[in-house]
Order: structure tokens, then sequence, then C-alpha cells
């Protein structure tokens, strides 16, 4: 949390408790699910999206976003290409891809928990020696 600053986009829209919505669903900005969505969750456009699943939440599909913080229950891949966050009452069952993570004290994953780096090296570093040292 030191640095650079993880400060999600703030919520655009809202699935609230109660409602069911099956078929993907593509946002921008924020969103924030109170609800049941049966289907995949992504976010779309220039900037960053960030995704918010709330203890009643419940999302059966695959999530692709750069932000996520869940304290619902997924079923389904996540990936975050910025940063999780899951909450106490985070249960999660399928894999989650991220590049920061940050896990509460309660969250349950089902699933591997894998890093993906951002910028993969293409250029090999050699470990050369100081001149005029011998072992």
């Amino acid at each position: 949390m030191f640095g650079k600053s993880n400060k999600p986009s703030p919520i655009d829209s809202l699935i609230g408790a109660g409602t069911t919505i099956e078929g993907d669903i593509t946002f921008v900005g924020g969103l924030r699910v109170d609800g049941h969505v049966k289907g995949n969750v992504r976010a779309t456009g220039g900037k960053p999206g960030t995704l918010v699943l709330s203890e009643l939440a419940k999302v059966e599909g695959e999530i692709d976003v750069a932000h996520i913080v869940v304290n619902g229950t997924v079923a389904g891949p996540i990936r975050a290409t910025e940063y999780v966050e899951l909450l106490p009452k985070a249960r999660v069952t399928g894999d989650v891809c991220y590049k920061s993570i940050e896990i509460h004290v309660g969250a349950i994953v089902m699933g591997q928990l894998v890093y993906e780096n951002p910028q993969k090296s293409d250029k090999i570093v050699e470990f050369k020696p100081a001149a005029g040292k011998s072992d």
C-alpha cells in the first residue's frame, strides 16, 4: 500500500441485491455487484475497470478486470491485470491471476494463485565478478 496508489475507479454502475443477470457483462469504469451474475464479467474501455463484489454477490463465470475487491462468491477464474483484494467473506472457486494481491484472514481460494509478470524481459543479465578479485 506504500508508494504507488492502488486507488480503484469510482463506482459507476450497480447490480442490486435480489437482481439476477444471465449473460455476459462488459462495463467501463466501476461496477458494484450485490446480486447474482450468471455469465462473464469484463471491463472495457481506455481506463482500468474496477469490480466490487459485496458479501451478497455471486458471480458464476470468468472475471477479467484491472482491479477487483471480492467479499462474495465467485465460481470461475479471476484475472486482474493490476490488483486483487480478497476480503474475509470471499469464496473463490477457480484460479486467481494477479499482479498485486491482498488476502484477508478468512478468505478462501479453491484454485491456484498465479502471479502474472506484466513485462517479461527478454534481456539476460549476467553476473560478472569485479576485476582483480579471485576466489
